[in-house]
């Protein structure tokens, strides 16, 4: 049983294990916005309701390093063709290497972009300049990265739905049961 956890904004943020919840509590590092109405913690002393959402009562940085994905790179690109610039679903368009991997390019950050499928198969094995094709931007290592989310499990438990409800964590809405 995992708890939401909001930054000091109302923002989900993260999720973790109820324990990890109820130790920020004890240590005053949070507050409980929520519970789980059929869960109870018990103790020889002491007994609460499993927190559901918590609050942090500090502000946190939240930036992590961004982790290269395919839609890491889409995300960083905005979506767009770094040959052509021509706006790219996610469904059509892949990532390409500018120095090719049979060249010694690697899959990095720093060699990779966003493109489209014809300008990736006009490239071909070859760098943009031996394909006589000029990049719009050169890829570089994002800081952070639009509309980043935090990681979900699968199951969103029915005391999240309210926090999370116009928050652009879903591509569809929320189903009522």
């Amino acid at each position: 049983m995992d708890t939401l956890v909001l930054n000091q904004s109302w923002m989900p943020i993260d999720h973790i294990s109820w324990e990890r919840a109820v130790t920020l509590w004890f240590l005053d590092k949070a507050e409980i916005v929520a519970e789980y109405a059929d869960r109870v913690v018990r103790s020889a002393g002491f007994e609460m309701a499993v927190p559901a959402v918590i609050r942090l009562l500090r502000d946190v940085r939240t930036r992590k390093a961004a982790r290269f994905s395919r839609h890491n790179v889409f995300l960083r690109d905005c979506g767009r063709c770094c040959y052509c610039g021509v706006a790219v679903a996610m469904k059509d368009g892949s990532y390409d290497h500018v120095i090719p991997r049979a060249q010694g390019g690697r899959t990095v950050w720093e060699n990779v972009v966003w493109c489209c499928i014809p300008c990736n198969q006009r490239k071909g094995g070859r760098t943009p300049e031996q394909a006589r094709m000029t990049l719009k931007s050169w890829p570089a290592k994002p800081k952070s990265l639009p509309n980043q989310r935090p990681r979900l499990p699968r199951q969103i438990p029915e005391d999240w739905k309210a926090w999370l409800q116009g928050q652009m964590y879903f591509h569809a809405p929320l189903e009522e049961d």
